[in-house]
C-alpha cells in the first residue's frame, strides 16, 4: 500500500453505497466471486471455499472542504475503530441475526446498518490520508 501524499481535512457529505463490507481476496483484496460453495479472486486466480473468505471494508463518501467537493473511497481495518468491529465479524454478525431472525428479505437490516453509518459520518469532519 502506497502512503499518503497529504492530509486532507474535510466533512462528508454523504455515504455513496450502501455495502460496506464485501469478500476481499487474503493475496490482493480485489472483491472475490461468491456462489454458495466456493470463492474465486478474478484478479489474481484466488480459490477457496466459501465458508473461508474474508471480508474487508469498503466506505465510499461524497466529502468536502472549505474549496472542493471529492469522491473518495475508505478501505480496510481503518475503519474498525468507527464499526467497533472488524468487518469479518460485522459480516458474521449481519448472517447471525438474518438467520435468528428469519429474515429472508435482508433490506431491512441493510437499511438500518446504512442510516447508522449515516448517522456516524455524515456532517463530520475527519482527516483524510490522500
Amino acid at each position: 500500500m502506497n502512503s499518503p501524499q497529504g492530509l486532507l481535512a474535510a466533512s462528508v457529505i454523504s455515504v455513496q453505497n450502501s455495502c460496506f463490507i464485501y469478500p476481499a481476496c487474503k493475496n490482493c483484496f480485489s472483491r472475490l466471486i461468491l456462489d454458495s460453495r466456493r470463492f474465486n479472486c478474478p484478479k489474481c486466480g484466488c480459490t477457496g471455499e466459501a465458508k473461508d473468505a474474508s471480508y474487508r471494508y469498503r466506505l465510499s463518501l461524497k466529502i468536502a472542504d472549505t474549496n472542493d467537493l471529492f469522491d473518495i473511497t475508505v478501505f480496510g481495518s481503518c475503519l474498525d475503530p468507527f464499526f467497533g468491529v472488524t468487518a469479518e465479524n460485522l459480516q458474521r454478525y449481519i448472517q447471525d441475526f438474518n438467520q435468528l431472525s428469519g429474515e429472508t428479505n435482508t433490506d431491512t437490516s441493510t437499511r438500518s446498518l446504512v442510516l447508522a453509518v449515516e448517522t456516524c459520518f455524515i456532517g463530520k469532519r475527519f482527516i483524510f490520508g490522500v
